[in-house]
C-alpha cells in the first residue's frame, strides 16, 4: 500500500488549493499537506496520514466560512446563545463535514487519484471523547441545528484528554482503560492562544472600606481555548464548540524547588490543573475527587462567562453609551443539566465584583440570561454538593448562594404564606446538620427565567410532582421542549441507500432540512415496489452490521434473522436485565422444543452495547451476564442453524451474505464493545427492532429511540420519555409497547412493599437457569437478589422487571408474529419514518429559539 499510495501520490502535485471543488485541486491540496503541514516522517502516505492530510485540507474550506460566520456575527451584532454543557458526544468529523459541505463525491475522487478509499480513510478517525451518553449527544445534534438553520450561537464544553474511558470486554466483563483521541492530535481543533482566562479556585474575601468585595489570593489556573468548527448542512455558516483546556503559567514553575531536586512541588499548580480536564465525570467517593468534579464544573462556567462578558463589552465599546441592563438583549445562557449550574453565582460574582454593580441590578441581568434545561427526575442525578466542600473551594459564591437563599425565602414569607411548610424541600441550601448541600436543581430554578423538560411525558412530571410548588408561584417560567436529533448524521450519512430511496421516491431532498416531508412517505407504504428497494437497503445496512460485528466480537451473525437490538447506557433504570432475562427465557425455551416446532420460530440476534460507569457495581454485573450468556447461547448448535466458524473475509457484503444458509430458527446474543457515535451509526440503520424499556417516568426523553424510529426499526417499549410522542406519530399499531404505565409505578412499588407481588413463572424460571450455572461460574446473586424482596436498599425490584416481565414476553412474542409477514413488517417499517418528521433537532432548536433563547436567524 505504502508504495501504490507514494507513486499515486507523486503523480498528483502538492499544491495548495484550500477552496477549490474540483477533485483533481482537492487531490493537490490534500497532497499539499501531506508535504507542508507534515505530523509524520517523510514519504509516508498510508491511509492514517491520509486521514490527517484530509481533514486538514476539509479544514481549509471551514476555517474561510467560519472567519465569515465569526466577521458578520461582529458586523450584525445579533443576539447570542451560549450552550454550556459538560458533554459534547461528536463523533467523527470528516464525513459529517464533507456531507454537509456537500462535497462528499468530490473528496472520494480525490482520494481515489490518491489511491485510497473515502470510507477507509475516514475509518482513520478517533472519535472525540468528549462525552458519555444522550445529554452529550443531544449537544451535538443541537450544535448542527444551530449551524444549519444560521442561528448567531457558541457551545462551551471542556477538552478532556482522556474522555469517560474506553471500554475493553474481558473474561472478567467490563474494563476500562483510557480513550487515546489525543495521542496524537485533533485535525479539527484550533487553539487560541489570544483567547486565555484566569480561574480562582480557594482563597477568601477582602471586604473593601465601601463595603464591596474581592475574592483574593487561592491558586489560579489558566483557561485556553480551543476551537472546534461545526458546519451547517448546504449553508456558509460555521460555528464554534469552544472548549477549555486548564494550564499554569511559566511563572507558577519554581525553578529554585526543581533544581534543589523537589520536582513534584515544583511543578504541583501545573499537575493539579493538568487534572481539571483529564477525564469525564472522574470518581467522586473521596473528597478529592468532589473537590476535582466541582473544579471542573465552574472552571466550564468561568471562562465561558468571562468570554461572554468580554464579547459583550468588546461589541458595546464602539456604541456610544450603554447599559448592563442590555446584556440579556444580546446575551441568552442555556444550562444544559445542573452541571453548569455554578454560572448562576459567577455571573453575579462577575457582574458585582469586576463591574460594581449592585445586588437588584445584578440579579435582574442574571435571571435575564440564564435559563436550564433538566435532564431528569432521578433523585441521584439532581446535584446537591456539600456546603462544606463548597465554602472550601468557592468561599465567594458561597456568599452569593446564601444570599439567593435568603431573599428566595423572604419573597414566599412575604407573597405565599401558604408555602412556608414547604420551604425545607424548596429552599436552595439543606442545612441538615448531617449532611448539609447546596440543591443545584433549586437554585436553577429559582434563578431562571424559564426551566424546561426534554419530552411532553417527563415536563408534565416535573410541573406536577419534582417542581410543583414553584409552578404554583411561576406558573409561565416551565416549558417542554421535545429533544430532537439531526437528520444529516442520523439518516443522511449513516444510511446513504435508505436516503437515496426516500429522496427518489419523494422526487426533493429537501427533506434533509425539512423532516416533516417524510409524511410523504406514507402514500407508499404498501407499494410493491417501494417495499422491496426499502427492503433492499436494510439488508445491505444489516449486512454491514454483521461484518462489523464479526470483525470487533469474532461473532458470525445470520442477516437473515432479525436484528434486534438495544445500546445505551448501562443503567438498572433502562432495564437491560429485563432484555438478557427475555433472552435467557427465549433460549431455554429453544433448547426444550422438538426440532420441528423450532423450525417456525423467529431467529433472531440480540445485541446489547453499553457501558457501565466504572464504580456502577450491578451495570457492570449486567455487562458481565450479557457476555456469559452469548458464550453460551452462541456456541449451542441446536439453536444455531447456521454457519459459526471464523472466516476470511473479502472487503465486499456479497461474499459474506453468501456464507449463511437461510436460518429458519436460532437466537444469537452479542455484547457490542466499547459503543460510541461511530458504533451507532453502524448499529441503527441495521437495526430491526429497538428496545427502550426503562421503567416508566424515569427516562426523561430517550434521543437514540428517535434514531432508530427514523430508520425504518420499530420500537419495543414502555410508555416512557419520547416513547409516548413516538408512539402517537408514528400509529400506536406500528409501536409494541407493555408495562406498568408511569401513574401506576408508585402504588405498584407499595403493592410490592406490602407482599402483594406474584411472580410470573417464566421470571422465576430465567433467574433459576442463572442461579444453576447454565452460564458460567461467576456469582450473580448480588444482580439477582437486587430483584427479590419487598423492599430494602438494592433489593424489591425497584425498576419493576419482575412486574414488567410477563407483558414484556408477550410483546415480544407478538414481534415474532409480525416479522414473519414480511409485508406487514416492511409497512411498519416504512411507517415508522413516515412519522418520524417531528424529531428533528431543527424542530427542537427552532423552538428554543423562539420561546427561550428569543434569538434570530442571522445568515452568512
Amino acid at each position: 500500500m505504502a508504495e501504490n499510495g507514494k507513486s499515486a501520490t507523486e503523480k498528483v502535485p502538492a499544491v495548495a488549493n484550500p477552496l477549490s471543488e474540483q477533485p483533481s485541486e482537492i487531490a493537490s491540496n490534500i497532497n499539499y499537506h501531506a508535504q507542508f503541514s507534515p505530523h509524520f516522517s517523510p514519504f509516508k502516505f498510508e491511509p492514517e496520514q491520509a486521514f490527517f492530510a484530509t481533514a486538514e485540507s476539509v479544514r481549509d474550506r471551514l476555517v474561510k466560512q467560519w472567519n465569515e460566520t465569526f466577521l458578520h456575527y461582529h458586523k450584525v451584532d445579533p443576539k447570542q446563545t451560549y450552550y454550556l454543557s459538560m458533554e459534547y458526544l461528536q463523533g467523527r468529523a470528516l464525513t459529517n463535514a464533507i456531507g454537509n459541505l456537500d462535497i462528499q463525491n468530490a473528496y472520494a475522487e480525490a482520494l481515489n487519484k490518491l489511491g485510497h478509499e473515502l470510507e477507509e480513510i475516514a475509518e482513520q478517525e478517533k472519535d472525540a471523547a468528549l462525552g458519555n451518553g444522550g445529554l452529550g449527544r443531544l449537544a451535538s445534534c443541537f450544535l448542527d441545528s444551530m449551524a444549519t438553520l444560521n442561528l448567531p450561537a457558541w457551545g462551551y464544553g471542556l477538552r478532556y484528554k482522556y474522555g469517560l474511558f474506553k471500554q475493553l470486554i474481558t473474561k472478567q466483563g467490563q474494563e476500562e482503560i483510557a480513550e487515546d483521541w489525543l495521542e496524537k492530535f485533533s485535525p479539527w481543533e484550533v487553539v487560541r492562544h489570544d483567547i486565555v482566562f484566569p480561574v480562582r479556585f480557594f482563597g477568601s474575601i477582602e471586604i473593601n472600606p465601601d463595603g464591596s468585595r474581592k475574592w483574593i489570593g487561592g491558586e489560579v489556573v489558566q483557561a485556553l481555548a480551543y476551537d472546534v468548527p461545526i458546519p451547517g448542512y448546504k449553508t456558509k455558516n460555521t460555528i464554534s464548540l469552544r472548549l477549555w483546556e486548564a494550564k499554569a503559567r511559566a511563572e507558577d514553575f519554581n525553578l529554585f524547588q526543581f533544581n534543589d531536586g523537589q520536582y513534584e512541588s515544583a511543578a504541583q499548580l501545573h499537575s493539579r490543573a493538568q487534572q481539571i480536564c483529564a477525564v469525564l465525570y472522574p470518581g467522586d467517593a473521596t473528597e478529592d475527587g468532589k473537590l476535582l468534579r466541582l473544579k471542573q464544573q465552574f472552571f466550564l462556567c468561568s471562562a465561558s462567562l468571562q468570554d461572554i462578558i468580554l464579547r459583550f463589552k468588546e461589541r458595546r465599546s464602539g456604541k456610544g453609551s450603554w447599559k448592563w441592563s442590555e446584556f440579556p438583549s444580546k446575551v441568552a445562557v442555556q444550562l444544559n443539566d445542573t452541571h453548569p449550574t455554578l454560572a448562576i453565582p459567577e455571573l453575579m460574582r462577575l457582574l458585582m465584583d469586576d463591574e460594581r454593580l449592585g445586588w437588584d441590578e445584578a440579579w435582574d441581568v442574571t435571571t435575564r440570561t440564564i435559563a436550564y434545561t433538566n435532564h431528569t427526575v432521578l433523585p441521584e442525578a439532581l446535584e446537591k454538593w456539600s456546603q462544606p466542600v463548597m465554602w472550601k473551594l468557592l468561599p465567594r459564591h458561597m456568599e452569593i448562594i446564601e444570599e439567593i437563599d435568603k431573599r428566595f425565602l423572604a419573597m414566599i414569607n412575604a407573597t405565599r404564606p401558604d408555602l412556608e411548610h414547604k420551604l425545607p424541600t424548596m429552599r436552595v441550601l439543606d442545612h441538615n446538620p448531617q449532611k448539609p448541600v447546596v440543591r443545584m436543581a433549586n437554585l436553577c430554578v429559582v434563578s431562571a427565567h424559564t426551566v424546561n423538560g426534554v419530552a411532553q411525558l417527563h415536563s408534565d412530571i416535573l410541573k406536577a410532582e419534582l417542581f410543583a410548588d414553584y409552578v404554583s408561584i411561576w406558573p409561565t417560567k416551565f416549558q417542554n421542549k421535545t429533544n430532537g436529533i439531526t437528520p444529516r448524521r442520523w439518516l443522511r450519512f449513516c444510511s446513504p441507500e435508505l436516503s437515496n430511496i426516500i429522496t427518489k421516491w419523494l422526487k426533493t431532498d429537501q427533506w434533509v432540512t425539512n423532516l416533516d416531508l417524510l409524511s410523504g412517505l406514507r402514500e407508499f407504504a404498501d407499494n410493491a415496489d417501494f417495499q422491496d428497494e426499502w427492503a433492499s437497503a436494510k439488508m445491505a445496512n444489516k449486512q454491514r452490521l454483521a461484518q462489523y460485528i464479526l470483525r470487533v466480537t469474532g461473532v458470525s451473525i445470520d442477516p437473515n434473522s432479525l436484528f434486534d437490538i438495544q445500546v445505551k447506557r448501562i443503567h438498572e433504570y433502562k432495564r437491560q436485565l429485563l432484555n438478557i432475562l427475555g433472552a435467557i427465557y427465549r433460549y431455554k425455551e429453544l433448547k426444550e422444543m422438538s426440532p420441528e416446532l423450532r423450525k417456525n420460530t423467529t431467529s433472531r440476534t440480540i445485541m446489547i452495547g453499553g457501558k457501565a460507569f466504572a464504580t456502577y457495581t450491578n451495570a457492570k454485573r449486567i455487562v458481565k451476564l450479557v457476555n456469559d450468556v452469548g458464550a453460551v447461547v452462541n456456541n449451542d448448535p441446536e439453536v444455531n442453524s447456521y454457519l459459526k466458524k471464523p472466516v476470511v473475509l473479502h472487503n465486499t457484503f456479497i461474499s459474506y451474505a453468501l456464507l449463511f444458509s437461510k436460518a429458519t430458527s436460532g437466537i444469537d446474543v452479542v455484547f457490542v464493545p466499547n459503543y460510541n457515535v461511530s458504533v451507532a451509526e453502524m448499529l441503527i440503520p441495521g437495526s430491526e427492532l429497538s428496545q427502550h424499556i426503562s421503567t416508566a417516568g424515569m427516562e426523561a426523553s430517550g434521543t437514540s429511540n428517535m434514531k432508530f424510529a427514523l430508520n425504518g426499526c420499530l420500537i419495543i417499549g414502555t410508555l416512557d420519555g419520547a416513547n409516548v410522542e413516538i408512539r402517537e406519530e408514528i400509529g400506536e399499531e406500528n409501536f409494541f409497547l407493555f408495562g406498568a404505565r408511569a401513574d401506576e409505578v408508585p402504588q405498584l412499588r407499595k403493592d410490592r412493599e406490602n407482599g402483594l407481588f406474584k411472580p410470573d413463572p417464566r421470571f422465576e424460571e430465567a433467574k433459576q437457569f442463572i442461579r444453576s450455572g447454565a452460564f458460567g461460574s461467576y456469582d450473580y446473586n448480588p444482580l439477582l437478589d437486587s430483584l427479590e424482596g419487598n423492599s430494602g436498599y438494592g433489593r424489591g425490584d425497584y425498576f419493576l422487571v419482575g412486574h414488567d416481565f410477563p407483558d414484556y414476553m408477550d410483546a415480544q412474542a407478538r414481534v415474532d408474529e409480525a416479522y414473519k409477514d414480511r409485508k406487514k413488517w416492511l409497512k411498519m417499517s416504512i411507517l415508522s419514518t413516515a412519522g418520524s418528521g417531528k424529531f428533528s433537532s431543527d424542530r427542537t432548536i427552532a423552538q428554543y429559539a423562539k420561546e427561550i433563547w428569543n434569538i434570530e436567524e442571522c445568515r452568512v
